[in-house]
């Protein structure tokens, strides 16, 4: 860890502005300080020895020690660090199978193309591997990172937000961008014109889901942006040119779309909240973690409704995956407290 800080991280203050301009880029290519991850890595092998060394005992000794759960969190975050992120490219790749097998190595090595159900899985059953293995209570885990679960996921969105990573909605018509590029409102063929002015952008983006909804007065004090944004200089580079830009990401959608990864941000912070509230209120143990899996898939479920995401072939419907995952994680949340709850009054 400390070489990987000193190669990448310090080395920004030694290498030249051109090299970093891409961050993605950067973060997935081999380039970085040699010397500063030596130097770096040397540095946290020291600090381990001397932590070592100062409870070093002078003659040694045989003991039993007990290790508590909360003694294994660093191991826990590891886990779900590696195996989640692992999990979110695997389901990406399944989700996006055409355009995985046009170019493997660029997809698996991009920065992008991360999806949240997959490391959340992926992670779950790794990390119920290892609470099984440390005789960890595995519905006292569950209920100790559940309100941690929500408020993560809100976290991430700011990144999805604030990067424009393609994590938005379908088109609001009921908006456009002007010449200043501001968000006003928008006459009734705007959204046809803006098609037929941006023909290289819509030909390479068939998916034309729009609905119009205009912000309502009682919501009047809020910014044209909350309801339709167009993702300027978006880290995807999708979009169409902006005009006097050379930072490296000079596009903007030609319509303004929801931005879905803001009204995350907003519902699942709230969801935190209630979670962090009733953590000592909800009986019986495990009902906090089925409450977290009923709250995030309805999120999940509604949000899905305006999100722009790639469509399956189930029995005859089109759901997204996230849709079909979200229902299986609300019905498995309700058995799940139902079991629970008739065990426990079993009980008592």
């Amino acid at each position: 860890m400390g070489f990987l800080l000193g190669y990448k991280i310090i080395a920004l203050f030694f290498l030249s502005s051109e090299a970093t301009q891409d961050p993605q880029a950067y973060i997935f290519s081999t380039m970085g300080n040699l010397p500063a991850g030596l130097i770096t890595g040397a540095l946290f092998a020291y600090l381990k020895y001397y932590e070592k060394k100062k409870h070093q005992l002078a003659k040694p000794e045989e003991r039993t020690v007990r290790i508590w759960p909360q003694d294994r969190v660093g191991e826990l975050t590891i886990i779900a660090l590696v195996v989640g992120l692992a999990g979110a490219k695997l389901f990406d790749i399944f989700e996006n199978w055409s355009g995985f097998l046009q170019d493997p190595a660029a997809y698996i090595f991009s920065g992008g193309g991360l999806t949240f159900y997959g490391g959340l899985i992926c992670a779950t059953i790794a990390i119920i591997f290892y609470a099984r293995k440390h005789k960890i209570g595995i519905r006292h885990l569950a209920d100790a990172i559940a309100p941690s679960l929500m408020i993560a996921y809100a976290i991430g969105r700011i990144g999805c937000q604030v990067s424009g990573d393609g994590d938005w909605g379908i088109y609001n018509t009921a908006y456009k961008v002007d010449s200043a590029n501001h968000i006003v409102l928008a006459a009734p063929d705007d959204f046809k014109n803006a098609i037929i002015a941006n023909p290289k952008y819509f030909e390479l983006e068939p998916n034309l889901h729009h609905a119009s909804f205009e912000k309502p007065g009682a919501l009047a004090f809020l910014p044209n942006w909350f309801f339709a944004y167009n993702f300027p200089h978006n880290v995807n580079r999708v979009g169409v040119p902006i005009q006097d830009c050379d930072d490296g990401y000079c596009n903007q959608l030609p319509v303004p779309v929801f931005p879905t990864s803001l009204y995350e941000i907003i519902t699942c912070t709230i969801l935190f909240l209630i979670l962090w509230g009733l953590r000592d209120r909800l009986k019986p143990v495990g009902a906090l973690f089925c409450l977290y899996l009923i709250l995030n898939g309805l999120e999940r479920f509604f949000i899905e409704k305006i999100r722009v995401n790639n469509k399956m072939d189930l029995f005859g419907l089109h759901p997204t995956q996230a849709e079909v995952i979200s229902l299986g994680l609300i019905l498995t949340g309700i058995a799940l407290w139902i079991f629970l709850r008739q065990k426990y009054r079993a009980r008592v």
